[in-house]
């Protein structure tokens, strides 16, 4: 949302590319973003919130309706101060959704094309995440007719791990409302890894010292890409990754089964900031993508290579 204090929101390279590829006939998802986890909430009535208003007042015309699902809010739990995860978090966020539940009405009427969710909640896997504050949120969700569901973001540690989300949100939504899924991953059960020494036939056969550590295999084909086969090698020869390898499969099968999911989508490339300063305390979500665009040679001009996770996910895209 800052971004709208830039220029037009029109012209804003990721509204141009989501109503490009709408206009294409893909369905869409769109997450407003509001940071705050180096500044506090405007409170509700204050200039401060007037001004956030206004940014929405002009992103909004450039979406609505034309994307298939608007998300209020992307990780609120953590773009936020700590000390506000509390009822400030609850006024600010509510009084967005308020704001856009009324633009919607005024200037997209009853057909309007484009749903909303509130988004998205982290680590509802750990019992002190589970707060009067996210009480409060989901409380908001299921009395907002206006409100189609949540959305959630399973990182986890574990693949079980994901149950504790779905146990905490599904009585807490009214009948009929879905949720969503726009991120999930295993980063932190492969980020416990990172220190761990490579495999001894992995590392012979292409020239790594004995002992030398995950992180630093990683860092190498950042720094100067793989092979294709090469990088598939350093993840097959991996027992803490392979042991993985239904991960996809297993989440799909457990979201779908609820009958309540509306999309879940998976992360589908690398970036720069998954690859920028890699160390031992980085966060490898490069691990978690469907292309491996930064530590694979591609294929060709404009041609990423695939990460391991290519057939998983388009056997998703069949059933």
């Amino acid at each position: 949302m800052p971004a709208a204090d830039d220029g037009d929101p029109a012209e804003h390279f990721a509204i141009r590319a989501i109503n490009d590829v709408a206009d294409r006939g893909y369905d869409t998802i769109l997450s407003l973003k509001f940071p705050y986890n180096q500044a506090s909430f405007p409170a509700p009535g204050s200039p401060q919130m007037a001004a956030e208003l206004a940014r929405l007042d002009r992103v909004l015309p450039t979406v609505m309706g034309k994307v298939d699902i608007m998300t209020i809010g992307n990780e609120p739990f953590i773009e936020s101060l700590p000390a506000e995860r509390d009822q400030r978090l609850n006024a600010f966020y509510e009084t967005v959704a308020r704001h856009v539940i009324a633009h919607r009405r005024e200037h997209c009427g009853a057909g309007c094309g484009t749903r909303l969710y509130m988004g998205a909640l982290n680590r509802l896997d750990l019992p002190d995440r589970r707060t009067p504050a996210a009480e409060r949120w989901m409380t908001f969700v299921r009395e907002t007719p206006e409100i189609d569901g949540v959305d959630i973001h399973p990182h986890l540690p574990a693949p079980e791990n994901a149950q504790a989300f779905l146990d905490y949100i599904l009585p807490r939504m009214r009948a009929g409302q879905t949720f969503l899924v726009t991120e999930f991953s295993l980063v932190w059960h492969w980020k416990r890894h990172l220190e761990d020494p490579v495999a001894a036939d992995f590392a012979q056969r292409h020239g790594f010292p004995p002992g030398t550590k995950v992180w630093q295999v990683i860092k190498a084909a950042i720094d100067e890409p793989f092979p294709q086969r090469t990088w598939r090698d350093f993840l097959t020869s991996s027992p803490w990754f392979t042991s993985q390898s239904t991960f996809l499969r297993d989440q799909m099968r457990l979201y779908r089964g609820t009958g309540r999911l509306a999309v879940a989508t998976y992360g589908f490339k690398q970036d720069d900031l998954m690859v920028r300063n890699f160390g031992p305390d980085k966060d490898p979500w490069l691990l978690n993508s469907v292309f491996a665009t930064y530590t694979v040679k591609p294929r060709g001009e404009g041609l990423s290579a695939p990460n391991y996770w290519l057939g998983a996910f388009k056997a998703q895209q069949r059933t």
